[in-house]
């Protein structure tokens, strides 16, 4: 999945907060971190649309971050890797 987008073009969360996610997170966060409104995000995972991979638990929609991060073209800095 190559997207052109930079952290400095996401909508309300900088690449330092993008960097700062947890392994994974909710559609909303995932939904904020990549532009996404919060009904398109819902609609899009639902449908199978989803920019990025989209994990189901239960009614719950979660993304890892690994895809929020590859899909905007962030690198991960090599002393978090080591996680």
């Amino acid at each position: 999945m190559s997207h052109s987008r930079t952290a400095s073009a996401v909508r309300g969360m900088s690449e330092a907060e993008v960097l700062a996610l947890p392994a994974s997170v909710p559609l909303e966060q995932a939904n904020r971190a990549i532009g996404i409104g919060r009904t398109r995000g819902y609609q899009r995972a639902k449908n199978g649309t989803y920019p990025i991979e989209v994990l189901r638990h239960g009614v719950a929609y979660r993304c890892r971050r690994r895809d929020i991060l590859e899909y905007l073209g962030i690198t991960e800095p090599a002393a978090s890797l080591a996680r």
